[in-house]
């Protein structure tokens, strides 16, 4: 009966997984858009403001300041985060065109389990978002960061949570839309400030009181937090204002959960 349950679940969530996988492969220009996009936003903003901008780095052992951080290796784990987001935009707008294609009714009108679907779709949008981001950490280099074998497993790590996180709240904006053009501008008004009021665009450091509340209650402010971490492992940090490592993780992994558990909830409510 266990093996029948498991069956029951677990072989459509791979099956639509696979799907995702396979789609986004045959679809090009998804991929350039997805990975292109932030590639170019970094080298030619960070290169920009590679000398005209400067960043104290901060010990994460004794707390002295450094002042060597340029913007191309401040923005680097930034454009990580913006290539997960990405990715997990275009990925859940499948959601709508399955549903108009009559794919998304049939899958409804299966013995299919609502968890089997949130977690193909999120997994999906999960693996082609983490395979891009680490194909981008193949640049670490031309950022200046000097990256440990540790680093690069918690950095890993923490991409998935972030992949995990932003694919369910790209299911749950777009289930209940009929509409690619109101899933778009939902990701302007909502997912790119997300971004911008991470920390991944500028520091939390000299903004605006009201913009480091947000920042503070932004959820992916984070995440951007546990890759700073990650990469810099035993290094320096890129600012003085950073939420702690553990309560970046702490909030990075429950935000993944809530994300997952909002998104069935939905499924479950409209299906």
């Amino acid at each position: 009966m266990n093996i029948l349950q498991q069956q029951h679940w677990l072989l459509p969530a791979v099956s639509l997984w696979r799907r995702e996988v396979v789609r986004f492969l045959r679809q090009k220009g998804r991929v350039v858009g997805a990975f292109g996009t932030p590639v170019v936003f970094w080298l030619l903003i960070g290169s920009g403001l590679r000398n005209s901008f400067r960043l104290p780095a901060m010990s994460q052992t004794t707390g002295s300041n450094d002042p060597s951080i340029n913007y191309l290796e401040y923005s680097f784990p930034g454009m990580l985060a913006l290539i997960i987001l990405f990715t997990a935009i275009f990925a859940t707008i499948s959601i709508i065109e399955d549903r108009r294609e009559g794919f998304m009714q049939a899958v409804l009108v299966a013995p299919v389990s609502r968890t089997a679907i949130v977690l193909g779709k999120v997994f999906g949008s999960t693996t082609l978002a983490v395979g891009q981001a680490l194909v981008f950490m193949l640049l670490v280099p031309l950022a200046g960061i000097h990256v440990s074998l540790v680093g690069l497993l918690l950095a890993f790590v923490a991409l998935v949570v972030m992949a995990i996180s932003l694919s369910a709240v790209g299911v749950l904006i777009a289930w209940p839309m009929d509409s690619v053009q109101g899933f778009h501008a939902i990701m302007n008004l909502f997912l790119m400030p997300m971004w911008l009021l991470s920390g991944a665009f500028f520091p939390a450091s000299g903004a605006s009181s009201w913009i480091g509340w947000i920042m503070a209650i932004n959820p992916l402010t984070y995440g951007v937090a546990t890759l700073r971490y990650a990469l810099y492992t035993g290094g320096e940090l890129p600012g003085s204002q950073h939420p702690s490592l553990l309560m970046s993780w702490l909030v990075s992994c429950a935000f993944a959960v809530v994300a997952i558990a909002a998104a069935q909830h939905m499924i479950s409510r409209k299906a």
